[in-house]
């Protein structure tokens, strides 16, 4: 028989704002380091490739132990997983901020957050369960998923504005101060008995984290080596690129994994993950709506702070402030659809969501001229807000009242490791459709521009072929100046350059609006009612 929570009698808010603050606390890190790296690359003696390091294995730690940690939590208790990871994530954030190495940065902030945050996330999907009926699961699930989404778009204006006037290092040591605050309000969190009986399989922990791992690397890793075809200066396995054999070496060890987890259920021996949980078509059809959300996100989110702060050369705090009506319009619609739509239908919702994020994505794509000012972004990023919100307003409810509310962590492990992967794919995605389609708009421009003398494209061409880096105007005026190339071909080559940026943006932004129009077709398994407190999502 079923556990059935007990919501907290008062302190409901604060109990939300407890999980918000561990939410936004989970994803600000990213978004944060993404605008310091040449900064925290210079004060820990390395380059730019080990910053890029430590962010990709901050990634695939949280990405390969997410279903880990939601089991723990299972095992030890919802709250005391979260205070946990807490703690472990407050000590990596320590010793983030004292790192005088990338080495110390690499234990600190990618072994040690990402261990936490392996915790952390899965337990604040179940603690929302644990704390909230199902009637008020979405507003309380729309303000946990806001509040990491907006950590997303702020993260560039915090990390500037520190940067730029402090240090990054106060990001970190400010970090440990929240985590101390939260950890001083779980004891308002209501809780699910620690299921004694349950065993961690560390064997299915093993080879879940080694194919999650494989899979997420090879992600991250096919902008720089090529998804299929190896680039020109990238490594080639019989071949093909490294991405497509890390990703289907991935794919098979994860088989193996469900495989060993169906033989030892029904041996009755214990299971890190239960298969029979992935044959929930509601569940599935949420976790696929969660992918294609921050699939979209993240591309979005690479995509519009090049143009600002590149293509248009605005700063850290600039960007992160023209960003900020995406964060506004997210907030008002996770908060606003649950409280004045409480009977909408998750699926109508989410497809109004996926229409309004694709309408946003393609009319920034439109805006995307010559000449085009920062003013462009707005009423695009409005309605990707209005848009990513009204999903965040559905998705968590639907996912985790799909299955028993003591199943409600491995929910949430499963949760974050789409959205982790989901991520990304979308970042990878777009960088790669970006610079392919920077590379090829330049070469063909300056190839046929009378001004750049055919030995200058004939060069371009042989050196250039692997990808066109996007560059600054500043920075490639610098160095055409470094290389010697007359005023009047520089001029034609800026030109050109400019031209071929936006070229490649709106290539992204092309590619992320077919794939919002693919989404739209999910939507259609997602529950017609919402979770109520007698009837899970989807039992229509």
């Amino acid at each position: 028989m079923a556990v059935v929570p007990q919501p907290p009698a008062r302190g409901a808010g604060m109990v939300l704002a407890t999980l918000a603050c561990g939410q936004f606390l989970m994803t600000l890190d990213s978004s944060v380091m993404n605008v310091s790296i040449a900064t925290v690359a210079e004060d820990v003696g390395t380059d730019v490739t080990g910053i890029q390091t430590a962010i990709t294995l901050y990634t695939l730690v949280m990405a390969a132990f997410m279903i880990t940690g939601g089991r723990i939590g299972k095992i030890m208790g919802y709250k005391r997983a979260f205070a946990l990871g807490c703690v472990i994530y407050g000590c990596g954030s320590l010793l983030t901020a004292l790192a005088p190495t990338l080495v110390i940065l690499l234990i600190g902030w990618s072994v040690l957050e990402g261990l936490g945050a392996a915790l952390i996330l899965p337990a604040i999907v179940a603690l929302v369960a644990t704390n909230f009926p199902r009637s008020q699961r979405p507003r309380a699930y729309g303000l946990v998923a806001a509040a990491g989404a907006i950590a997303v778009a702020v993260g560039p204006l915090v990390g500037g504005t520190l940067t730029t006037y402090a240090s990054w290092r106060w990001v970190f040591a400010g970090e440990v101060v929240v985590v101390l605050a939260i950890l001083a309000l779980t004891r308002r969190l209501a809780d699910l008995p620690p299921d004694r009986q349950t065993k961690l399989d560390l064997g299915g922990t093993g080879l879940c984290a080694l194919g999650l791992g494989l899979i997420v690397y090879g992600v991250l890793h096919g902008g720089v080596w090529g998804f299929v075809n190896p680039k020109p200066t990238g490594p080639a396995w019989l071949g093909l690129s490294p991405v497509l054999w890390l990703v289907l070496a991935g794919g098979a060890v994860l088989l193996a994994f469900l495989s060993r987890e169906r033989t030892r259920r029904d041996r009755g021996r214990p299971v890190l993950l239960d298969p029979a949980m992935l044959d929930n078509r509601v569940l599935r059809a949420g976790l696929t709506a969660f992918g294609f959300q921050y699939l979209l996100q993240a591309g979005l989110f690479f995509t519009v702070p090049l143009f600002l702060s590149v293509a248009l050369g605005l700063s850290a705090v600039a960007t992160g402030v023209r960003i900020l009506p995406l964060s506004l319009a997210l907030l008002v619609t996770a908060i606003g659809v649950p409280r004045f739509l409480p009977r909408a239908s998750p699926r109508k919702v989410a497809r109004v969501g996926f229409a309004t994020l694709l309408a946003g994505l393609v009319t920034l794509a439109a805006a995307l001229q010559s000449g085009a000012g920062a003013e462009i972004v707005t009423l695009p990023l409005v309605l990707a807000g209005l848009g990513i919100g009204s999903l965040a307003s559905q998705l968590g409810a639907v996912t985790v009242s799909a299955e028993p509310d003591e199943r409600s962590a491995e929910v949430g492990g499963l949760q974050n490791t789409m959205t982790n992967l989901g991520a990304s794919i979308g970042t990878a995605l777009a960088g790669a459709v970006l610079i392919g389609g920077l590379t090829a708009s330049l070469l063909t421009g300056i190839t046929g521009n009378p001004a750049v003398p055919p030995d200058l494209s004939a060069q371009a061409e042989v050196e250039l072929s692997a990808g066109v880096p996007f560059l600054s105007d500043a920075q490639l005026e610098a160095a055409l100046g470094a290389a010697g190339v007359p005023p009047e071909t520089a001029a034609a080559v800026l030109a050109e350059n400019e031209q071929a940026r936006l070229a490649g943006l709106r290539a992204a932004l092309g590619l992320l609006s077919l794939i919002a129009l693919a989404a739209l077709f999910c939507c259609r398994k997602l529950p017609d009612r919402p979770p109520t407190a007698d009837a899970p999502a989807g039992s229509e």
